[in-house]
């Protein structure tokens, strides 16, 4: 017999649902899978056609032609298609982000872009967080559960670590003066389903919209944290060979670092993250 869910053990499943990316039923309406397709005809043979008054007119008629052949109309290509719609969009976001005179601007046509698919399962925009008067830029990845549920980035179990690395060299996104505050955004603005990793074709029509974030910010420098802000950032992958060594985004000197999420996960990465931490801090002085 079927067990009764408890209101709490429904509540939990509903949730452990929402946190794999669930946002909607599949189907409007129950399918019957019992139901019977009637059955198609089967067409007579072609053969059944010829007369067999003339053996050699059906002979001829079932030989192959040797006219020239018309060119097959083949379907259209669908990578070609998405291709296209994938320029096309970030066209658009081009145009909708170097048209934003500030930061709120940008945020309003962000939130007005349609064109990526993310935005339909996200639940807010998560644009940024801390001082845009910073010196430090932080740019993360994109956001999770918690940054989705709160619009807000690095608000989890990552962000709260982030905070204490920060806290350690005297920088805080709370911080009201620009010597020791510090912004953070992510590259993506929605939270992919179930927490996947950003696809190519999503960094590609975000990247618009960052690169405009940066030069209203206008940091001093810029911490792209993990692959995909490197992937954006500075065209490269590979954090573990990238972090700590100075680079060049837009223009400004950028200082690649292991994500916070990573150290959770590798808590012996720590201490190259706080000599990353520390150089950090020297450049700031100096």
């Amino acid at each position: 017999m079927p067990q009764t869910l408890t209101h709490s053990a429904a509540l939990a499943a509903l949730d452990w649902q929402i946190d794999l990316g669930a946002t909607e039923a599949i189907c409007d309406a129950p399918i019957n899978r019992y139901e019977v397709k009637q059955a198609l005809p089967n067409p007579k043979p072609a053969t059944q056609n010829l007369t067999s008054a003339n053996p050699i007119t059906a002979q001829t008629d079932l030989a192959p032609s040797s006219s020239p052949s018309s060119p097959a109309i083949s379907a259209p290509d669908s990578t070609s298609n998405a291709r296209s719609k994938n320029a096309q969009a970030i066209a658009i976001a081009r145009q909708m982000a170097t048209s934003a005179p500030d930061l709120i601007s940008l945020r309003h046509n962000l939130g007005e872009f349609d064109h990526c698919a993310l935005k339909k399962g996200a639940r807010n925009l998560v644009f940024a967080d801390g001082n845009p008067v910073a010196r430090v830029m932080i740019i993360g990845e994109a956001p999770g559960r918690d940054e989705d549920r709160a619009g807000l980035p690095f608000i989890g179990r990552a962000g709260q670590l982030l905070d204490k690395m920060l806290a350690a060299i005297n920088l805080a996104r709370a911080s009201d003066q620009p010597q020791s505050a510090v912004y953070i955004t992510n590259v993506l603005p929605w939270r992919p389903p179930q927490n996947r990793d950003p696809e190519q074709d999503e960094i590609a029509m975000m990247l618009p919209f960052l690169q405009r974030h940066i030069a209203l910010v206008a940091p001093e420098i810029v911490v792209p944290m993990g692959n995909v802000a490197c992937k954006a950032l500075l065209n490269k992958q590979g954090i573990t060979r990238l972090r700590g060594q100075w680079s060049e985004a837009f223009g400004l000197p950028a200082l690649p670092m292991l994500h916070p999420a990573y150290l959770l996960r590798n808590p012996i990465a720590k201490r190259a993250a706080w000599a990353d931490l520390l150089d950090l801090q020297s450049r700031l002085k100096g």
